[in-house]
């Protein structure tokens, strides 16, 4: 893939956002447990950032998957994964069933404020006993004359306390697993929500992360994206997005923790000599760049194959299960090249080891993937 010049332009203008609005908060943030989501999202709105590959009809940019692409690998470079991974939530995980299945109405009322940073969005999927396994999550949405009523619990929700919406899955009937269900906007003030407080995670401090019930609550059925009962078919569509976004987004920051340890090791001297120069660690970094730069090869073979319409679901599957081994080896090494540095709570190696590890969890965990891969090669049992 060749970039042009207005991709360029964009890597330039996340890069700006992240060393003008991101990093000099992080501190900060992660001390209150929690980033401004609001006010974050409104800058990059202002950027263009929130609807990058959005029809131009409802605010966005209109541009392909490639820029989306763009953004995702550049708000990697941020000083921790929380607010990146909330803006990954509402562009790529929350929006993109409401973009290519809502109706023109329902597109209006939630994804025009989204696009323009008014509104938050999260995504409402996992619950205590269903993460990975999506199809066998409880939660109930029952028609009654116009509406929906919904009952349940949707735990580890990004955003959450935050949101102005949830892009919903539930049960809609009492059909087959993988055919009764469907998405959702509930609008997160509705009576009968309520928020646990927030949890308490080994990484992404200030990511607001809570549980969310659901005690009778009406929502229109309007707010149904797409056809009843396609709801998993769409959401399975949306992973695919959410796991190529959660590759991409991570390749600068193993990038970064290369480059930190190397000037780190670079500077230590040890026995009379700068660590680095020890073999075993400067060809170490070398294998672990090498892997990085793998990883973002298969990445772009996604999103060409996105840009031609064809199905990425193997390679998206790949992409996010080669992550996820990343994610347990590239900080782990890294910090231990730091010796008792990297042992410190505010490096910034130590604070990637902690907040990355949930790659290898969330939107489908390491052995989700093989399950599908294994699918996919016709030799799952």
């Amino acid at each position: 893939m060749i970039f042009s010049a207005e991709h360029e332009q964009l890597r330039e203008t996340v890069q700006r956002f992240v060393r003008d609005e991101i990093n000099p908060y992080v501190d900060d943030w992660e001390k209150a447990g929690i980033f401004p989501a609001k006010e974050l999202y409104k800058k990059a709105a202002e950027l263009g950032l929130l609807g990058i590959n959005k029809p131009e009809e409802y605010g966005g940019l209109g541009l392909d998957y490639s820029f989306q692409a763009i953004f995702a690998e550049e708000i990697g470079r941020a000083d921790h994964m929380s607010s990146p991974l909330g803006l990954g939530v509402h562009t790529t995980m929350a929006t993109p069933a409401l973009t290519n299945f809502g109706s023109h109405d329902l597109k209006q009322e939630f994804l025009v404020p989204a696009i323009a940073g008014e509104r938050v969005a999260c995504i409402g999927v996992s619950e205590p006993s269903a993460g990975s396994d999506v199809a066998q999550l409880k939660t109930q949405a029952k028609q009654q004359g116009d509406d929906y009523v919904i009952n349940g619990t949707k735990m580890w929700i990004t955003n959450s306390t935050q949101s102005d919406f949830i892009c919903l899955l539930a049960n809609t009937s009492e059909g087959p697993v993988h055919k009764n269900k469907s998405l959702i906007i509930v609008p997160s003030d509705t009576p009968g929500i309520s928020f646990s407080k927030p949890l308490e995670k080994l990484g992404m401090h200030a990511s607001d992360t809570a549980q969310i019930f659901f005690d009778n609550v009406k929502v229109p059925v309007r707010h149904r994206i797409g056809e009843e009962g396609k709801g998993f078919f769409y959401q399975m569509q949306q992973f695919q997005e959410e796991r190529l976004w959660c590759a991409l987004s991570c390749l600068k920051v193993f990038e970064n923790c290369i480059d930190r340890t190397i000037e780190y090791t670079r500077e230590r001297q040890i026995f009379g000599a700068p660590v680095l120069h020890n073999q075993s660690i400067h060809y170490h970094l070398a294998e672990l760049q090498a892997e990085v730069e793998l990883l973002r090869s298969l990445c772009f073979d996604a999103v060409e194959k996105i840009m031609h319409g064809e199905d990425v679901t193997r390679l998206a599957t790949i992409a996010k299960f080669k992550l996820g081994k990343l994610t347990q080896k590239i900080p782990n090494d890294c910090l231990q090249y730091w010796g008792g540095m990297g042992f410190m709570w505010d490096n910034y190696v130590a604070r990637v080891y902690r907040d990355i590890r949930a790659a290898a969890i969330g939107g489908g965990s390491d052995e989700t993937m093989l399950a599908v891969l294994s699918k996919i090669m016709g030799t799952h049992p």
